[in-house]
């Protein structure tokens, strides 16, 4: 039984101002198995207080001071891997496999990414006689899911740090155990005390209270779109800067050719990895109309193939994160059912044999039209609605037909037409053929938020921009 009570903040592990308590679920098992101190606006504002005093000297640090901390967090990282794997699948319920071939990477990866842009990355432009000059932002509010916990925790501080601003976590309520280990290894890095600060809490306790507050410069949050709303909203009177990655509903367009059963296959498999809950699934697959029998017989007899149960044996998925996803996913499922498409594989109830746990059956649905429910609403969850088109341009024109703006894929053997779709989607982040690159900019167009993660693109997130004009005077005549 896990028990995180404190919060991390100035460089100690401090007592709550007020303790109040919240259990954590083991989703697999649906036990109790820790529980963690809620914070409240009092705790968060001695985390802000203490980000603020740390700002003055940490904004001031060389790029080689900073690239120092970020290997010996990289480090630290690497020593904990084994913990935070067992964490991830303990929280979230990610198969150990998923956990330890993923999750954790992704974080690992985001530390590594921004050691390596910081090392060349151009903090100053002569621009004639002026000067353009960037600096760090200053402290910035991190409110992160879920779903990838480390990843999203990871794509955030990395930046922050290498830019030289100071920050206060607050992970996900629902899965915090990772991040309660990543502010740890913070702690054994060495990072200067006062520049990352974490506490614990939910929404309306330590989010709200982090949006507001009046000595935060910038809110960066991942979540629901309805959520991502809120937030800036309370941002929204202190002019905050309001960084956002939200929800998406992807679409998948496959091309007419030889691979065709490939990409449905491999459309399938990846709106069913992580138990469907990543916000840039794959989950409207576009097929030719013509094609949607042999489409729905390949994601059949492929969803068949995913193995579900305990995330500590071999099953290939695990449960979903909770009882409100669960009933959510089970609700939608039936309104696909009801609205009249067609019921390829799954359904509502658990898989067979699993009377415990919120286990989701793989679900593909067929004949999907794009006014469902199933296929505006996003599901969150192993559920896959596959829409027919008579042409490509009405394809991309139903992909487009969504407030959502994420992620898109396209998958094909004609290269060609393929970059030609994947150019008139509107979406932040296209994969074609399941090509990733942990350097893209990712973040999304429309409902799907503002701002880009990753990379280079993240920097420029926590960064200000300054013009020194008459920095270099005119050469004497």
């Amino acid at each position: 039984m896990r028990e995180y009570l404190k919060f991390y903040i100035d460089g100690q592990w401090v007592d709550p101002v007020e303790l109040k308590t919240l259990d954590v679920e083991n989703p697999a098992t649906e036990q109790v198995v820790g529980k963690i101190a809620l914070g409240s606006a009092a705790d968060v504002d001695k985390a802000v207080k203490a980000a603020r005093r740390a700002f003055e000297s940490w904004s001031q640090t060389s790029r080689e001071e900073r690239l120092e901390v970020l290997q010996r967090i990289l480090a630290e990282y690497q020593k904990r891997f084994g913990d935070l794997a067992t964490a991830v699948t303990e929280e979230m319920g990610a198969p150990a496999s998923l956990a330890q071939r993923a999750q954790v990477p992704a974080g690992m990866g985001h530390l590594a990414t921004a050691a390596n842009i910081l090392k060349d990355f151009k903090f100053e432009e002569d621009r004639g006689e002026t000067l353009i000059v960037k600096e760090p932002i200053g402290v910035c509010s991190f409110i992160t899911p879920w779903n990838w916990p480390l990843n999203q925790i990871a794509c955030k501080v990395a930046p922050a740090i290498a830019t030289g601003c100071t920050m206060v976590l607050k992970p996900s309520e629902v899965a915090p155990f990772s991040g309660h280990i990543f502010a740890e290894i913070m702690h054994a890095a060495g990072v200067p005390a006062g520049v990352f600060n974490m506490v614990h809490g939910d929404g309306p306790g330590v989010g709200v209270a982090l949006s507001v507050h009046p000595e935060v410069d910038m809110v960066s949050f991942t979540g629901s779109t309805r959520a991502g709303i809120e937030v800036a909203k309370n941002a929204a009177p202190g002019v905050k800067r309001v960084h956002q990655e939200l929800g998406g509903k992807s679409p998948n367009i496959v091309l007419d050719d030889d691979a065709f059963s490939k990409s449905v296959a491999r459309g399938v498999m990846h709106v069913m990895n992580n138990s469907g809950q990543s916000c840039n699934a794959p989950t409207r697959m576009l097929v030719p109309s013509k094609r949607m029998d042999e489409a729905m017989a390949v994601a059949k007899a492929t969803a068949e193939q995913v193995s579900v149960g305990d995330p500590n044996g071999n099953a290939q998925m695990g449960p979903v994160v909770s009882k409100v996803q669960w009933e959510k996913i089970q609700s939608l499922i039936q309104k696909g059912i009801d609205e009249g498409a067609t019921l390829v594989v799954g359904g509502t109830g658990r898989p067979e044999g699993l009377d415990n746990g919120y286990f989701v059956k793989p679900t593909v649905f067929g004949n999907v039209t794009n006014d469902m429910t199933i296929a505006k609403e996003e599901i969150f969850g192993p559920v896959l609605s596959i829409l027919g088109y008579e042409s490509l341009d009405q394809a991309v024109a139903i992909g487009n037909d969504t407030e959502y703006g994420l992620a898109g894929y396209v998958n094909g053997a004609d290269l060609a037409k393929a970059r030609d779709v994947a150019r008139k989607i509107r979406a932040g982040q296209i994969s074609i053929n399941g090509a990733s690159d942990m350097t893209a900019p990712f973040g999304g167009y429309k409902m799907s938020g503002n701002g880009r993660e990753w990379g280079d693109y993240a920097f420029h997130e926590f960064l200000e921009t300054k013009a020194i004009m008459g920095y270099a005077p005119k050469a004497a005549e």
